[in-house]
Formats: C-alpha cells, structure tokens, sequence
C-alpha cells in the first residue's frame, strides 16, 4: 500500500467519524426538527392545556388532586373544559379516589400531584390499584429537566420509583410529545390486565414561553467563550421545548387492546361443564370489567344456574338475592365439586393458594393475566383448561354454549341449606349481648334492613369489615369495593369519594373500624368542601381487634394494639360533617335512619360512632 492509498483511507475514515459526530450533534440537540418548526415566542398557550385537551377526549370528568406548582397548568386547564377538580387532604386519598372512579365507570380514574413528597405520598395507594387491576392514571410534577440532579427543589428520581408500580412509565421533555404520551398512557392503563401508568412533567414542559425564558436566565451578549456555549445550549434547549408545540394533534383514544378466549376454547369449557353434576363458580374483580356489561353478565349467571361464589368488586353482581348465590361454607363446596370455574378469581391467600380446591375437580381458570392464571399451579392445583382472555365476555360465551343445561338440583338445595343454616346461626348469635357496648353483628343486622336498593358499601378495616362481609349484602353490580389483595388499609375516604362522584344520588356507606378511620379522618373536610356526602358506620371497639385475636392468645400481650374509645363523631363537627354516639342505651335502627335523614334531607356527611363490644363471631381469625 503506497502514501497515497494511506491517505485516501484516512480521508475517508476522518470524513466518516466527522459526519457520525455531527449526527449524533444534530440528533442530540434536535436540530433538524428544530429548524423546521418555528416556535412562536410569543404564545401565551402552555403544556397544561394539551394534557387537559386529551383527558377531555377520552371522557375523563374528574381529577383528584392536592395543590402544587409544578401541576397548576394541568388543573387550572382542565377546570375550563369542565373537568372536575376535587381536591383532597392527602395525595394518597386522591389516588384511591381515581381508583374507585376507574372501578365504577370503566374508564381510566386520574389523580395530578406535585413533585416529590407528593408522588412518594401516593405510592401505597398506586401499589394498591396495580394489585387490584384497577387503570388509572397518575400524574407527577418534577424538576425542570435540565435542572435533574442539580439540587432543584423536590427532584428526586421518580422514575426508579414507580416502574416496578406501573405498567407505563414515561418522562416528557418537550411540548410536542404530551399528546401522544398522554393517550399512550391512557390506552395502556386499560389494555390487557388494567393497571396504573405514571406520566412525569417537568415543569418547564407546562409552563408558557416567556416563563420559562425568564426561568432559564440566558444571558445577553457575552464576549466569553464558554458563557457563549451555554447561551446556545440554554436557547437550544428551550427552542427545542417548544417546537412544534402548538401544532394539530389527534387527541382521541387509541384503540384499547383486550384478550378474548377462542371459539374452540370456549367450546372444549362448554363440553367439559355440560358433564358436570356439581359445578360451582367463584368470581373474582376480573368480572366486571369492560366490555361486558355488568348487568348482561348478572343474567347470563342466572340462566346458566351454577351456584356462585362472588368475591372483590365482583360482590353484588346477583344483586341482594339470588338463586345461584351461596355465601357460606365454600371451602366444603370447593372440596365436593366435579368443576369449579375460577372466573378471575386467584389461588393466592384468598383460596389458599388452591389447596382449598378439590383434587379431583376439574378446573377452568380464566384471567387476564397470565401470572395470576397460574398463580401457584406448580405447588397444590392445576387447571384442566386454562383460558387467558376477558372474564365477563368469556362468561357470556360460556353461558350462551349451555343453553338448556341444569346441574344436578339436589347440589344446588344441599348448598342453599347449608347457606340457611348458617345464617341461621348468625343471626341467632347477634342477639348475644357482649360484656360491654352493642354487638357488631346486630349493628350490621340492623343496617342490612335499612340499606337503599342502590346504596354502595365502601370496606375499609379488618375485624368489623370481615364481620360486615358476612352479613351486609350488596344491592347490585358495582355496589361494593374493598382494596383487593393488598389488603391496604385507609381506602375508604378516597373510595368514598371517587364512588358518591359517580354515583351522586345513592348512598354511599363507608364501613369502617376505628384504626382504619384513623388514615382518612381528615377526608371529611373534603366531603364538606365539594359538597359530597358521604355515610361513615365506624366500628368503635378501642383496638386493632383483627391482629389481637391472634397476637393475645399466641404471645399472650396487646401491647400496640390497644386504642382508646375516641370521640369520633366530635371530631369530624369540626370538620363541617355531622356526627352521631350510638351506644347500648340506644336503638341502633332510629340512630341510623338519623344518619339518613342527615345524607338525604340536609346533604352533610355523617359519621355514626358505634361502640361494639367483643364477640366470638370470629375467633381463632389470623391476619396473615
């Protein structure tokens, strides 16, 4: 190889490694869209506006909320186009509330926090819609980027840590990728197994031109070198911010990705429940979510006839009576019978991992998840058919395929006995009268007489709300919501809130015992402000009673358990709500239908402080 071919090759390896540079210098700092879309320096517009303008479209009416700089664009854009601002005493409230909204609507239930403590406040209540399935959207202020990791107030790496939370992370940097990251976030939080997604904003993304301009401090004429350079990069990234921000977006929804059970799974499921003589069903919160409307699914339930266990959001699906509803003693049901149907429903703690299932049952699992599908299946069952798709559609199809089928009746009278008397023996022990105060069970007797026909039960506790499950029965579809699998205590004042939004005109009850009453006191003050009554029955027994029936017998101590019996419903006057003592000496029916009248004719919220004593309804219960 001669000087003049060394050369050439130099040349050309140069001239390469020149032009990768100014590629990497172009895309770097965005040029070439930079010098195609001019930015209008003048604009008063603003990042907030586009977010509202999405939320708008894809029929969002609430935001939950609680006051911060670096979302004020959001929620003051949104007040305008008639999305409605409910702020809370506590961002983890309002992450519950856009929970329950998401669980009663079936659409995406949206919560906007500041930067920082505000979206570390919300993280249990994030953790705890990621668990219950439920699609919500959370929305985070945060440090300007280019001031990321320089010390700016509240800047903290909240990427790291909501990705193990939510299904869609993303950090937006310039005006122009707000839409699309919007309504890709929106579609995701509903797509395949609902959950939450997170949407970071810096604050320089939400603010108007000339305030930003004025934040960022670029300097005029410099004759220094290096000030010179950061003048560039300072106007390169703020020109960068704002191109192309104001140009015509889609803004509407994308179209939402749901899995659905094949014709021939459905027909191998219609051929193996067609031979069954002892069928049952147990269903879980997977059941009521869209598309299938929860009231054709409540028919198809009905006609197909096989006795049905609900659990979670799906309470209530059968309404407050029903022929194929049984409520007590499914274990001994799950250990007789020849298929059992998990529709949605998860071999986690809540069926003992599935060791409460028969061996000899033929199993049907469907979820939407494939984790929670199998959920323990190596350990102590296995699904015959396993069917990854959208219970309620996958239900529907079930009971279309059976038409015409009856399992044996005798099965269905032997499980409607045993529903009789144990029921039975419930009511006969609320008539027990404990050492001191009411006993919870007639509490709960008595309320069950009064409930509306379109009341909803909000659970939020551990002794008094697993006594309430056994005995309240909900009035409808999407009459009742707990927290679901996490167990997370505290959600009742979000819950509350997010579900008399949806449902003005019906009562909504929250069950409540007094430790957890604790976490969403303050909520009342909310309640008052936004004009949302709201019904509280708090189960005064001066302790944690759920971990002192396990903690006292094993290890022979209360310490840490032991409350005090407060004065709940004075509390709560201070706050604009009004409160009621219901004791030993009263009628416990006048004191609620008080309550009533309080919810219905003055519009206030009401807190009705009962003081229960102990019972042995639940002794021997463990909380682990």
């Amino acid at each position: 190889m001669d000087d003049q071919d060394s050369g050439l090759i130099l040349l050309f390896i140069s001239t390469t490694c020149i032009g990768v540079c100014i590629g990497i210098i172009l895309s770097k700092f965005h040029l070439p869209y930079i010098w195609m879309h001019k930015v209008d320096k003048k604009s008063k517009r603003h990042g907030g506006e586009l977010v509202a303008e999405v939320l708008q479209s894809h029929g969002v009416r609430f935001i939950f909320t609680l006051p911060g700089g670096h979302i004020s664009p959001i929620v003051v854009a949104a007040e305008k186009l008639g999305i409605r601002i409910v702020d809370t005493r506590h961002e983890v409230a309002a992450v519950f509330a856009a929970d329950a909204v998401a669980r009663l609507s079936g659409t995406v239930g949206v919560a906007a926090v500041t930067a920082g403590p505000g979206l570390t406040n919300t993280v249990t209540a994030v953790k705890n819609a990621q668990m219950a399935e439920s699609p919500i959207l959370l929305i985070g202020g945060a440090a300007a980027s280019i001031l990321k990791g320089r010390g700016a107030l509240q800047d903290i790496d909240q990427m790291s840590l909501f990705k193990p939370l939510c299904k869609f992370c993303s950090s937006v940097t310039c005006i122009r990728d707000i839409v699309p990251t919007v309504r890709r976030a929106l579609q995701v939080a509903q797509s395949g197994t609902p959950g939450p997604v997170f949407i970071e904003f810096p604050i320089d993304v939400l603010y108007p031109y000339d305030m930003v301009s004025k934040e960022l401090g670029i300097k005029g004429e410099s004759k220094s070198l290096m000030q010179k350079i950061i003048n560039w990069y300072l106007g390169n990234y703020l020109t960068n911010l704002f191109a192309g921000a104001w140009e015509p977006q889609d803004t509407k929804p994308l179209k939402v990705s749901i899995p659905f059970a094949s014709c021939d799974t459905v027909n191998q499921c219609v051929e193996l429940v067609s031979r069954a003589k002892k069928p049952v069903i147990i269903m879980g919160s997977q059941a009521t979510l869209p598309p299938t409307p929860v009231e054709e699914l409540s028919r198809c339930l009905e006609n197909l006839g096989i006795p049905c266990f609900l659990g979670g959001m799906s309470r209530g699906l059968l309404g407050q009576k029903s022929a194929v509803q049984m409520r007590q003693r499914r274990r001994d049901a799950l250990k007789e019978a020849d298929v059992i149907i998990l529709a949605g429903a998860v071999c986690d703690f809540r069926l003992s991992y599935g060791r409460v299932l028969g061996r000899k049952a033929k199993i049907i699992a469907v979820s939407r998840s494939k984790e929670q599908l199998y959920k323990n299946a190596d350990m102590f069952w296995k699904p015959t058919i396993a069917v990854l798709g959208d219970v309620g559609t996958f239900m529907r199809d079930l009971a279309a395929g059976l038409t015409g089928y009856q399992c044996d009746p005798e099965w269905v009278t032997s499980l409607r006995e045993r529903d009789e008397t144990k029921e039975l023996a419930n009511k006969k022990m609320a008539e027990e009268i404990p050492e001191v105060h009411l006993n919870p069970l007639k509490v709960f007797m008595d309320l069950e007489e009064l409930l509306p026909p379109d009341a909803v039960l909000v659970a939020d506790g551990g002794d008094f709300v697993a006594t309430a499950a056994y005995i309240l029965r909900p009035r409808g579809p999407l009459t009742w919501l707990d927290p679901g699998a996490f167990g997370t205590l505290g959600v009742g004042g979000g819950f509350a809130l997010g579900a008399k939004l949806c449902r003005p005109e019906s009562q909504v009850w929250i069950i409540y015992g007094d430790g957890s009453f604790g976490y969403s006191l303050i909520e009342f003050d909310t309640y008052t402000r936004h004009k949302t009554p709201v019904i509280a029955l708090v189960g005064n027994d001066a302790g944690w009673t759920q971990i002192a029936r396990e903690q006292v017998p094993v290890f022979g101590s209360s310490v840490s358990c032991d409350l005090a019996y407060c004065d709940y419903h004075k509390a709560v006057e201070g706050l604009g709500a009004r409160g009621i003592l219901i004791g030993r000496e009263d009628s416990i029916k006048d004191k609620l239908k008080e309550a009533q009248k309080i919810h219905d004719e003055e519009g206030l919220p009401v807190v009705a402080n009962v003081l229960i004593g102990k019972t042995k309804f639940r002794e021997g219960s463990i909380s682990v």
